[in-house]
């Protein structure tokens, strides 16, 4: 039987009254009869559990029985669940709250199932009809009508009806104790006003009747009162409370007045044994933290679970909430920070800086709250990259980069400014203060807070699995700090678990279960946020070793050995590249560790690749663009830094000639451009906003590279010979990749279309550029951070450049934007631009020319095609990468119009595509990266080409 049927079929519903009536006639034992009824309710397809079924016993029981056994009866329906309990404390505060007078046991009763059913909502949601059940509750309290919300999910409602329950103890109170009188309203909008009924006949008069119901009566009202000390103590309930708090102001203070006058006059408040005036006062105060740290994710979970879906914007408003509307724009800037197809003048740690500083004023929280909700922010992001092969462009490298160098850097930023602001007070220099008296704010207190916090959140921790084996050395440092060990190395990379004598070895290292809270705590001692002292936070490290070496180098053999003056070996390279440099080294000082800021490593390959000899030059290359780039990320921003200072290599004391002295570093310059060419280390250098820099670099490189004779090359020291079309290809690029080629500027965006255009065009990365370096270390933001780079990382003293400086780049940028505004100029005929688009055009279609035909000649005639006439091609095409660019936009305008008109093949086109790409200068493999890349699909049996 369906549950509609049974609702239309009043049979059932008779035989839930019969067996009532018979149980208690005969005073059965309650759980006996919630069982029988379960299974005739069950056998006839009613839904458990029935709101229909706590409609009907609430009715039975108001007030034709109201006897103690069919208390008891109701109760046992709650435990069972035959029937859902808020609906039945719901049902019962209409007829027990008003006629609390004569029935003073029944608002007993009804209050005792407030305390055991009405903090339960977390088990309550669980049930199939809870949505039917919020509803039925709106219907008898008629919550949307009178908090005036047009919402009728089962969320809101949930915030209204918990709102509403207090509201009416609180009147009902009031009204007891006379107290009702002295409100503006004079009478409480719930219909706690007593409707005294003559149930007891003339026993009522009875004096010793009335003056139980007296002291019954006075009872009652401490108890309601305490109850309302409960609603807001409770985790969950006191959070939904802050959500009517937040949503409904007009309704709160009205609210918040009807409390202070009960604690201003109310006597049971005072004889109340578990709350007091000021108790009561301070619950409901404003200014409350609505959670402390001590709530753990077990409470946070039911909290959610109760919103879930319905309030998600509200749900924001509370303290913690790791799904939290109220910081959402963090989750919006960061989604937006991983998109590959996009980068930024300005670095993600200067926004992220203004958007948390921002959210913090505008919504007048805490900045304990703001950085556990940027956190979380981040933490979620990592969790979505968990598996990069579900994504064509693997993303997870950079979104450590943002969990592990941007964030930590926004809050050094944050903490900086309220130290700095501190240190001007006191008129102390910076420096001596820093030294002698460090000066703490409140928001390094609050970091410390909301990291700890972190430890609620164990699902969102969960190191993604190549950071695993880094997780579990950054908990083994620890560890091992707290073991009386010293530590040398950030990572621990050098030290072997397994050779560690005593019980550090397999089985203490087995234990260890490092999350991404050890990397991040890693990342804020690098940066002088925390100290060692964050080891000592409760469950921080779960075991400790005993018996262990005193002594135990943390440096991998590697790092160590450099430091020392061992050369560059291929082993030690290879070391070097897969193991980031560490960040920072431990320190023993008699009893404790401190941590001490260290580059030494990072600044010595630096060293290297400025002043070694060739060969160390390309190995210290090839480090720098290593795991120190990619997931060194204590480092990360000195590393981005000084890769981009190697891009432009000083003019050397000795060097004479008229070519660039560029060319000279031909084989250094490759090695850093295609070490950085990957879409996570483009996105690393534009979370550190070093865009504008960048471009800077590499448009000298193109220019000069651009402009060689193909014929000019270099040897690498494994033998591949490279040539200047190879370098200018990667730096092409490269700089490709840092602005939206493929749209149209902004300028040429017309009509009621939505700009799509990229306004990081060349002119204005430059414009970028000149400005950042103008005003370097000018502001006292920029003096901080420069005084925390590495001494190498500063940006040398520079001129401005501007396009004009690079003529080459300049004459393709604007050919470029007239063919994306469609508008390519005529070719010339004979000009020596057309000589290399027929060239190009025969060596695409060379098979096709030696059938005697060329079909896309640029020329009105024909011409007969020749082995002589190839290599006088071959001959010619050996030019400057910047000639053939200038002439691929019109082959590739005349093969499109050839297939137009069916004198070429759409497979004949593909292949010619395929010969362009593949030409041996390399320079048109940019192609395959945007616009005009081939894609071929199979589909009723040819290959159709689509651009």
């Amino acid at each position: 039987m369906t549950m509609a049927m049974t609702v239309h079929n009043p049979s059932v519903w008779d035989g839930v009254v019969e067996l009532t009536k018979l149980a208690q006639d005969r005073g059965g034992d309650p759980m006996v009869w919630a069982i029988h009824l379960s299974s005739s309710l069950n056998s006839a397809g009613v839904q458990l559990p029935s709101t229909e079924l706590a409609e009907l016993l609430v009715s039975y029981i108001c007030w034709e029985n109201n006897v103690p056994i069919m208390w008891k009866f109701l109760e046992k329906a709650l435990v069972m669940k035959i029937v859902p309990p808020v609906l039945v404390l719901a049902l019962l505060s209409t007829r027990v709250i008003p006629s609390r007078r004569s029935q003073p046991a029944a608002y007993r009763l009804y209050m005792e199932l407030l305390k055991r059913h009405a903090f339960s909502f977390a088990s309550q949601i669980k049930y199939s009809n809870y949505e039917k059940t919020m509803h039925s509750i709106d219907d008898i309290l008629h919550l949307s009508q009178i908090f005036s919300l047009q919402v009728y999910e089962p969320g809101v409602l949930v915030v209204e009806y918990v709102f509403s329950t207090v509201w009416q103890l609180l009147d009902a109170s009031l009204e007891d104790e006379g107290l009702l009188e002295l409100t503006p309203e004079k009478k409480s909008r719930w219909p706690t006003g007593t409707q005294d009924m003559e149930v007891d006949g003339h026993d009522i008069f009875d004096d010793k009747r009335m003056e139980h119901h007296e002291g019954m009566h006075k009872t009652n009202t401490v108890m309601a009162v305490e109850i309302i000390g409960e609603f807001f103590r409770d985790k969950v309930t006191s959070r939904i409370l802050y959500l009517a708090r937040r949503n409904m102001s007009s309704h709160w203070g009205c609210f918040i007045q009807h409390v202070q006058l009960l604690a201003a006059n109310s006597s049971a408040l005072r004889n109340s044994k578990h709350i007091s005036p000021d108790a009561l006062l301070q619950l409901t105060s404003d200014k409350r933290r609505v959670l402390s740290r001590e709530c753990k994710t077990s409470s946070q979970k039911q909290f959610h679970a109760v919103i879930a879906g319905s309030l998600l914007s509200s749900a924001g408003q509370c303290h913690g909430t790791s799904q939290s509307a109220l910081w959402l724009p963090f989750d919006l800037f960061l989604e937006d920070s991983m998109d590959g197809s996009q980068v930024t003048a300005t670095g993600a740690v200067e926004i992220l800086t203004g958007l948390a500083k921002a959210l913090q004023a505008v919504n007048q929280t805490s900045w304990q709250d703001a950085f556990i909700g940027l956190w979380i922010s981040v933490l979620r992001l990592v969790q979505r990259e968990r598996d990069p092969s579900e994504d064509p462009v693997p993303r997870l490298d950079t979104c450590l980069c943002m969990l592990l160098s941007v964030t930590p850097l926004v809050i050094l930023n944050i903490i900086e400014e309220e130290e700095t602001a501190l240190i001007n007070e006191a008129e102390v220099r910076v420096t001596s203060q820093r030294k002698e008296n460090h000066v703490s704010g409140r928001r390094r207190r609050d970091l410390v807070s909301s990291l700890q916090q972190l430890d609620d959140y164990e699902s969102l921790l969960t190191p993604p699995l190549p950071v695993i084996p880094v997780a579990n050395q950054a908990a083994a440092k620890a560890m091992m700090f707290l073991s009386g060990i010293a530590v040398g190395s950030g990572y621990l990379d050098g030290a072997s678990f397994n050779d560690m004598p005593g019980n550090c070895s397999e089985y203490s290292i087995k234990k260890i279960a490092g999350n991404l809270r050890h990397l991040i705590v890693e990342a804020c001692i690098a940066r002088d946020l925390l100290d060692t002292s964050a080891y000592l936070w409760p469950g921080y490290v779960k075991s400790r070793c005993n018996q262990v070496p005193r002594n135990i180098s943390g440096h991998m053999p590697g790092w160590s050995s450099l430091l020392k003056g061992s050369p560059l070996t291929p082993v030690m390279v290879n070391a070097l590249v897969s193991t980031p440099a560490s960040s920072y080294s431990l320190v023993f000082s008699k009893t404790l560790f401190f941590p001490e800021a260290s580059l030494a490593e990072i600044e010595k390959i630096y060293e290297i690749a400025v002043g070694g000899s060739d060969d160390e030059k390309l190995s210290a290359a090839t480090i720098l663009c290593g795991a120190s780039l990619i997931r060194g990320w204590n480092i990360q921003e000195h590393t981005v830094f000084l890769i981009t200072k190697l891009l432009s290599l000083k003019v050397p004391a000795d060097y004479s000639g008229a070519e660039s002295h560029l060319r000279a570093y031909a084989l250094f310059l490759d090695v850093l451009l295609v070490g950085i060419s990957s879409a996570d280390c483009i996105q690393i250098f534009n979370l550190h906003g070093m865009v504008p820099q960048l471009a800077g670099k590499l448009m000298p490189i193109c220019e000069v590279f651009g402009s060689c004779s193909p014929k000019a090359s270099w040897t690498l020291p494994t033998g591949e010979e490279i040539s200047s079309h190879v370098v200018f290809s990667n730096a092409f690029t490269l700089l490709l990749n840092l602005w939206r080629f493929d749209r149209p500027p902004l300028e040429h965006v017309t009509g009621d279309v939505a700009p799509m255009g990229s306004k990081l065009t060349p002119e204005y990365l430059l414009l970028v550029r000149n400005s950042q370096l103008a005003s370097y270390a000018t502001t006292p933001k920029d003096q901080l951070k420069s005084k925390r780079l590495s001494k190498f990382a500063s940006p040398s003293p520079s001129e401005p450049i501007y396009m004009e400086s690079f003529p080459k780049l300049k004459r393709w940028y604007r050919q470029h934007q007239e063919c994306i505004t469609s508008t390519l100029p005529c070719l010339v005929h004979g000009s020596s631009v057309h000589q290399i688009v027929d060239g190009l055009l025969n060596m695409m279609f060379r098979k096709v020319n030696r059938g005697g035909q060329p079909q896309t000649s640029t020329t009105s005639g024909s011409s007969n095609s020749s082995g002589s006439a190839l290599e006088d091609a071959s001959r010619q095409l050996k030019l400057p990468a910047w000639d053939l660019m200038e002439a691929v936009p019109f082959v590739l305008d005349a093969a499109l119009s050839a297939c137009a008109h069916g004198r070429l093949s759409p497979r004949e086109l593909a292949t010619g595509e395929y010969n362009l790409l593949q030409f041996d200068c390399m320079v048109l493999q940019f192609f395959t990266n945007k616009t005009v890349k081939p894609y071929l699909f199979r589909g009723g049996g040819e290959e159709k080409l689509f651009f």
